[in-house]
């Protein structure tokens, strides 16, 4: 173990102005672990006057004791050194109504969340004596809580009495959870005990910090095993209670799996493939709407539209745990189509370009993967990655093609010019129903045929118009859909 010289630094000087200073917390527990620290927190005997005496070039904004300190690197440009402190009452149970400074560093690391987070470290040749200190690799190690011993049996456990810890903040609650799902750790039968106690306190929490505390999870190596415990303590039910309308929801003979149970496997094939954040999320919420859309017809169950409302339901949840608009934008988009039909020998090319001006070029990609984790998340053996390279093959194809009336070979500037018809809903009405051709044969996107086209359907009415155009490309669309509803009883 090595601390970077900027925490070094930090240490030594306070320790040559009479002072105790450790490295303590996430950065401890990661270096313990072999892990590169994110941020490197320093605690110290000194108070915030005396912290800023040392350290000219920092500054001080809050009533928590924690100074920041530039450190002049560029690498660690700042570290927030804290002083000893003992909280007060937890009255909104997130934050202390008041701290008290305190020159016990025991006492400090009583404070702390879990025990692997409740250690301290620094050199051994600047560290105080103390009990409760292991030496280990040139490092004293305080640790009054048997963080170490944990660390090394891979537990979470609450420091002290757990039903205290999570009554003082309730993100506790979801940061055990968390934890578990970055380490791959067990949380101890007292801790999560605690946590089903008191899963309601939850409610307190802002959408904010829920938010955050749910992408790290769905971030981890872990996420099934972790929506299962947030299922089982009750957490679930309170910050996600869609998801958990899907619990002991039974499905067609598509799947082994109750939907609760297949949209987390979904989730966790998408981590296993390394997909990005917005890929893991739809695979999460894919079949959010399917409890909603669920009924009984021919001796199974059907989930007719249940990508329709599942993209609305997850719009809303998005929105109401604070996620950016963009990314709410492009899952629901991706929600809203992952039944897209692919059978090889039945998807025409005209087809694939009504899926690729359906999807967008952008989002394909990415839809691909939704399909391939959902379909290894539904249990059932599928041989389908030929049927999916082959629609890619199809839709690159499809991308060289017109696909939107800005493709077109006339625009509708040529109608005026070529044709003399005035500006408006006319010629969006042509210029559709001229795309509703192109699209189902290419050739045709042809600049004199289009205009031979044009002079014969500026004879038609608007409704006419909207029949052969946007009509004409939303009836081929549901035909496809019907053939995923009678394939795989949606």
């Amino acid at each position: 173990m090595q601390l970077p010289s900027e925490v070094q630094d930090v240490i030594t000087k306070l320790n040559a102005a009479g002072f105790e200073a450790y490295t303590v917390g996430g950065c401890v527990r990661d270096l313990l672990l072999g892990k590169e620290p994110k941020d490197w927190d320093v605690t110290t005997s000194a108070n915030p006057e005396e912290i800023q005496i040392v350290f000219p070039n920092s500054f001080y904004t809050n009533t928590f004791g924690t100074v920041t300190v530039r450190t002049g690197s560029e690498k660690i440009q700042e570290i927030e050194v804290t002083t000893y402190r003992i909280d007060a009452d937890y009255n909104d149970q997130r934050h202390p109504d008041s701290v008290t400074f305190t020159k016990s560093i025991r006492e400090d690391l009583a404070r702390r969340d879990f025990t692997i987070n409740a250690m301290a470290l620094a050199p051994i040749t600047d560290a105080s004596p103390h009990n409760d200190t292991v030496s280990m690799d040139g490092m004293t190690i305080i640790d009054p809580f048997g963080g170490l011993k944990d660390l090394h049996t891979q537990v979470i456990r609450a420091v002290g009495n757990p039903s205290e810890r999570f009554a003082e903040d309730a993100l506790r609650l979801m940061r055990a959870i968390r934890f578990s799902a970055q380490l791959g750790f067990e949380i101890e039968e007292y801790t999560l005990r605690a946590i089903t106690e008191y899963a309601p306190a939850i409610e307190a929490v802002s959408h904010e910090r829920i938010r955050d505390e749910f992408i790290k999870i769905i971030m981890s190596p872990s996420p099934e095993p972790a929506m299962n415990l947030l299922q089982k303590t009750g957490l679930l039910a309170m910050i996600l209670p869609e998801l958990e309308e899907g619990v002991g929801i039974t499905q067609n003979k598509h799947h082994v799996y109750t939907v609760f149970e297949h949209s987390i496997k979904s989730l966790q094939f998408a981590v296993e493939f390394n997909y990005s954040m917005h890929v893991r999320i739809a695979a999460l919420f894919h079949d959010i709407g399917k409890p909603r859309t669920r009924r009984f017809a021919n001796g199974d169950y059907t989930f007719y539209g249940h990508d329709i409302v599942g993209a609305r339901m997850t719009e809303l949840l998005m929105d109401r745990l604070k996620f950016p608009k963009d990314l709410t934008k492009t899952v629901t988009h991706l929600i809203r189509h992952h039944m897209f039909f692919y059978d090889v020998g039945k998807v025409t090319p005209a087809g694939a370009r009504r899926l690729l001006r359906r999807v967008g070029k952008d989002n394909f990609d990415d839809l691909i993967k939704l399909r391939i984790a959902e379909r290894k998340g539904s249990g059932v053996p599928k041989a389908e990655p030929y049927r999916l390279r082959h629609l890619q093959f199809m839709v690159e194809q499809a991308s060289k093609e017109p696909i939107s009336v800005g493709q077109l070979a006339v625009t509708g500037n040529d109608l005026i010019h070529e044709l003399g018809l005035r500006p408006g809903p006319m010629i969006g009405g042509i210029l559709h129903a001229l795309l509703a051709e192109v699209l189902e044969d290419p050739k045709k996107n042809d600049k004199q045929y289009l205009l031979e086209q044009a002079k014969l359907l500026q004879e038609k009415t608007p409704e006419e118009l909207k029949k052969l155009g946007e009509s004409a490309i939303e009836d081929a669309e549901k035909k496809q859909e019907e053939e995923i509803k009678r394939k795989y009883h949606v």
